[in-house]
């Protein structure tokens, strides 16, 4: 009998702390989430419904770091045609400050970045945003470093995961980001 208390108890501990999260209902696309925004405020990702998006685990002081320019170059590229970037800096590897003041700064100077950016954010282990343990869940799994990049198809529901080693304006993720505008499947 004490068991079944404990573990009606237990129930309820994960519902009441799980209930902020799941009072609106599971999230069904990856438009359901919101970020926070690196400027302050927030960063709905319901803004960028029906495009095609790749969201990127950034870091500023990363030997993967300049990849920021081809990122960019990419964002440029394709958001006539209806993509975005969105960059979301962590922490998880150490390589990131966590000054948002100073990562917009290194992201203006170094890199004249214009696509969206997130605030400093968790996206591996047991403290990952939903969002990203959403992405994780349907790709592979979470960041195993910085510049992991998961593309998400027009509908919000596909995802892809390319590793860090793969450059934004490589042939396979240009060719992948093509599949997601086109409609086609992105595996």
């Amino acid at each position: 009998m004490a068991d079944i208390a404990r573990r009606a108890v237990l129930a309820a501990s994960l519902a009441a702390a799980a209930a902020p999260a799941m009072a609106s209902g599971p999230a069904r696309t990856a438009f359901d989430f919101t970020l926070d925004a690196l400027e302050g405020g927030s960063l709905p990702l319901a803004e960028h419904r029906g495009r095609a998006l790749l969201v990127v685990n950034t870091a500023s002081f990363c030997g993967f770091t300049p990849q920021y320019a081809a990122l960019q170059r990419l964002h440029d590229r394709f958001a006539p045609r209806g993509f975005a970037v969105i960059g979301v800096p962590s922490n998880d590897f150490r390589q990131e400050s966590t000054e948002a003041a100073r990562i917009r700064d290194f992201c203006d100077t170094m890199y004249g970045i214009t696509f969206p950016m997130a605030g400093l954010t968790r996206v591996s282990g047991q403290g990952a945003h939903p969002f990203f343990a959403w992405l994780a869940a349907r790709a592979g799994g979470p960041p195993r470093w910085n510049f992991h990049k998961y593309l998400v198809a027009r509908d919000g529901r596909s995802v892809r995961a390319f590793p860090t080693a793969t450059e934004p304006d490589s042939t396979p993720m240009t060719r992948a980001v093509e599949a997601a505008l086109d409609g086609r499947p992105l595996a």
